[in-house]
C-alpha cells in the first residue's frame, strides 16, 4: 500500500495533469511576422498559452474543446500602443468638474470592456487621472473585463502646457500643480515627476515634448521642454526599466525627444525631413493616430463643439497628419500602431487601420503594425504579437479576409484573451 502510495506521488509530480486543451479551427491564418497567409490550420491552446499551431485540422482528443473558425480569418490579438480609457472627449468642456474619480472609475471599465469586444487584447494607456492604474490592476485580477494593460499612469508636463491640469482654469482655480501632479520645470522636478510615476505603479513613462490640440493653448506643436528636462526623464526612467513614449507634434519637439533617447513619438505631425533623418538613426518608432486628427477636425467644423483656441488647432491637425504619416512610410520609419482612443468613441479603433491602409501601407503590414510592431515597441513580442508555440493565447478572428479588404476589421467575431474567450460570434 506505501509503496503504491509513492509511486503514484511521483507519477504526479512527473507527469503534472494539464488542463482542457482547446483547438481553433482556422479557416485563414495570418503570420504577422512574415505577413504569410496560410489556410486550414489548427491552433492547440492550454491554460493561457499557445502549446503549437499545426498545419490542417488536428483530431480532438476526448475531453478537448474544439472552436470552429473556418469560416473566419484568424490573427494574433490587436495591440493599441496609443490609448485613453479614462473616458472620451465631449462638447461639454465643464465635464471635469463635475465628475469625480469614482465615475471616472466607472466609465473606464466600460471602455475597457469596448475595447476587448473589438479585438484589442492588449493597450497601451499613455495618460489620465491616475485611474488607469487601479484599472490595469482591476483587470488583471479578473474584476473587470478588458484589455492587458501597460500603462503610463498621469503623462508628464509642463506649467501652462498640455499635461497641466489646471490650464486654462480660472486664476484662483489654478494653484501650483508640481511633479505629483504630472507637472514638471526643471530638470530636478522632471526627475521627481519619473518617480512619482514608478512609486504609483506606471509601467511606463509619457511625457508631453510639445503643445496639444485639446488644451487651451494657443500653440499646439511648439516645445515645451528643454532638451536638459528631457534627458532627465528619459534616463531616470531608464533607471527604473520603464520605456518613454513622448507626445510631440512640432518638428522641432520631435528633434529634441529623439535626441534625448525616448522609444516612441506619439502623433508627431508636423515631422520635417531632419526628423526623419533621427527616427532612422535612433530606430525610435512612430506612433500616428491619424483616427485622432480626423476625428477632431470632424468636430472642429460643428460650430461651438471646441472653444476657438482649440478648434483652430483641430481643424488643421487631421489632414496633416495624414501626409505625415505617407511620407514617413515611404521613408522606412518604424511604425506601431495607436489611435488616441478617448479622442474619438472607444470600439472604433480598427478605423486606424483604414486609414492607414488608405495613405499607403498595405494591409498586411498595418495588420503587423497592430501586433508584432507594437508588441516590440511596448517590449512583450516575447509574450504576444504573433501565433506561435509558447506565446500567450491572445487570439482574435474577423468575418472576411482583411488581406484584401482591412474595412472587415470592423467585423471582430472571436475574441480571446490569455486562453479565455471573451467572444464568439456564429
Amino acid at each position: 500500500m506505501r509503496k503504491t502510495f509513492w509511486i503514484a506521488i511521483l507519477l504526479i509530480a512527473t507527469h503534472p495533469v494539464f488542463s482542457q486543451r482547446t483547438l481553433l479551427y482556422c479557416g485563414k491564418l495570418i503570420d504577422t511576422k512574415t505577413l504569410q497567409v496560410s489556410s486550414g490550420m489548427t491552433i492547440l491552446v492550454q491554460g493561457d498559452t499557445i502549446v503549437d499551431v499545426q498545419k490542417g485540422y488536428t483530431a480532438a482528443l476526448a475531453g478537448d474543446q474544439v472552436i470552429d473558425l473556418k469560416n473566419r480569418t484568424v490573427m494574433p490579438g490587436l495591440i493599441d500602443c496609443h490609448v485613453h480609457l479614462e473616458g472620451e472627449t465631449t462638447a461639454d468642456q465643464a465635464k471635469e468638474f463635475r465628475e469625480n474619480i469614482a465615475d471616472i472609475a466607472f466609465e473606464s471599465t466600460v471602455t475597457a470592456k469596448t475595447t476587448l469586444m473589438a479585438g484589442f487584447t492588449t493597450v497601451r494607456d499613455v495618460g489620465g487621472v491616475g485611474v488607469n492604474i487601479s484599472l490595469r490592476n482591476a483587470i488583471r485580477k479578473g474584476i473587470v473585463i478588458g484589455p492587458r494593460i501597460y500603462t503610463s499612469g498621469k503623462a508628464i508636463g509642463s506649467t501652462g502646457g498640455h499635461g497641466d491640469p489646471t490650464m486654462g482654469y480660472r486664476k484662483d482655480l489654478m494653484g501650483d500643480p508640481g511633479p505629483i501632479d504630472g507637472v514638471a520645470d526643471g530638470k530636478e522636478a522632471c526627475i521627481k515627476a519619473v518617480r512619482e510615476r514608478y512609486k504609483e505603479g506606471a509601467d511606463l513613462i509619457k511625457i508631453l515634448a510639445s503643445g496639444g490640440v485639446l488644451s487651451m493653448e494657443t500653440n499646439g506643436s511648439g516645445p515645451q521642454f528643454s532638451e536638459e528636462e528631457l534627458r532627465a526623464i528619459v534616463e531616470t526612467a531608464r533607471d527604473y526599466g520603464m520605456r518613454v513614449a513622448a507626445h510631440a507634434h512640432g518638428a522641432e519637439a520631435i528633434k529634441r525627444a529623439i535626441r534625448a533617447g525616448v522609444n516612441s513619438i506619439e502623433h508627431g505631425s508636423y515631422m520635417d525631413d531632419e526628423d526623419i533623418s533621427l527616427f532612422l538613426q535612433y530606430k525610435v518608432w512612430y506612433v500616428p493616430t491619424i483616427i485622432a486628427g480626423k476625428s477632431v477636425s470632424d468636430s472642429a467644423k460643428k460650430p461651438g463643439y471646441y472653444p476657438p483656441v482649440i478648434a483652430g488647432k483641430a481643424l488643421t491637425i487631421g489632414p496633416r497628419m495624414t501626409a505625415t504619416f505617407s511620407k514617413a512610410y515611404k521613408a522606412g520609419v518604424k511604425i506601431a500602431f495607436g489611435t488616441d482612443a478617448g479622442v474619438y468613441a472607444h470600439g472604433k479603433n480598427w478605423m486606424e487601420m483604414v486609414y492607414m491602409n488608405q495613405a499607403g501601407m498595405p494591409a498586411l503590414e498595418v495588420l503587423r503594425s497592430a501586433t508584432w510592431s507594437a508588441a516590440d515597441l511596448i517590449g512583450i513580442s516575447e509574450k504576444t504579437g504573433s501565433i506561435e508555440k509558447g506565446k500567450w493565447a491572445d487570439i482574435v478572428a474577423v468575418e472576411g479576409d482583411p488581406a484584401e479588404d482591412i474595412s472587415v476589421m470592423h467585423a471582430m467575431k472571436f475574441v480571446m484573451k490569455s486562453g479565455v474567450v471573451y467572444r464568439d460570434d456564429h
